[in-house]
């Protein structure tokens, strides 16, 4: 006498068998080209099954994101470098007549620019360029000026990391623990360039709102402090450039080491 389960497990495997024997009576009856054809749908569809297949498409997938990372890094990297070279952090409103100079002065990193009252867009009267030497600089623009070169210089070397860690990638190294350092580095490096310029950002808002004054040297003809001041044009481009920043960073760790399975699995020697 069978148990309750045996015939259950009996009764399984009758289906199997029976469902395989269909199979082979389809195969019979199908010409050779069509039985060609199943057999190759079925072997693609045991194929894409596999662990090999899935650490295959783990990599197209992960490589995809890190060159999406490489794309935000060099974007965000321009725009660092472009907010470095405006002047337009603070603009600076001269509306009293009985000063030298009645007019808008630009405070920027490293220069200064005043133009006439009537339009910041037109071209500036003059501009005067900061120098390491200059001692009427305030503490925050000088610290500004060290974080904003620091966070293009980590920029620079992080998209040199990324792209040996890309190489190494599509070269077929990626399961390697020196691919999986170098973009982790990338990423830590975009991070932390990320995090000063929005340092930067911060303490120069912090800054116009607080109306601090800069004690130009007289041939500026620029008064200690404007009758008013506000955010200049070039703070959105420096959060811009955080923003990515800090974006390629996250995208970059993310990186994942697939499975140690061949994409590609050997085949038996008979």
């Amino acid at each position: 006498m069978f148990s309750v389960g045996e015939i259950r497990n009996i009764s399984v495997m009758e289906e199997v068998v029976g469902l395989e024997g269909t199979k082979q009576r389809f195969l019979q009856n199908l010409t050779p080209v069509g039985r060609a054809q199943e057999i190759y749908l079925s072997a693609v569809a045991d194929a894409m099954l596999s662990p090999g297949y899935m650490a295959m498409t783990s990599l197209v997938n992960s490589a995809n994101c890190q060159v999406a990372g490489f794309a935000v890094t060099t974007v965000g990297w321009i725009f660092s470098m472009t907010c470095m070279g405006l002047a337009e952090w603070r603009v600076w409103y001269v509306d009293n007549s009985s000063t030298p100079f009645p007019g808008l002065a630009c405070i920027g990193m490293w220069k200064v620019c005043t133009y006439q009252p009537t339009s910041l867009h037109s071209r500036p009267i003059s501009c005067h360029r900061y120098t390491y030497s200059d001692t009427y600089l305030p503490l925050d623009i000088l610290i500004a000026q060290n974080l904003l070169l620091a966070a293009s210089l980590l920029g620079l070397l992080g998209k040199v990391l990324m792209v040996m860690g890309l190489w190494r990638v599509y070269v077929g190294k990626r399961q390697d623990d020196d691919t999986c350092n170098l973009l982790f580095a990338c990423g830590v490096l975009s991070i932390t360039a990320g995090a000063f310029i929005f340092i930067a950002v911060i303490w120069n808002y912090h800054s116009v709102m607080n109306e601090e004054g800069i004690s130009f040297p007289p041939s500026f003809h620029i008064p200690f402090k404007p009758d008013r001041q506000e955010i200049g044009s070039t703070v959105p481009v420096a959060v811009l450039a955080a923003f990515l920043m800090l974006l390629s960073g996250l995208l970059t760790i993310s990186f994942q080491r697939p499975p140690n399975s061949q994409v590609y699995p050997e085949v038996s020697q008979v």
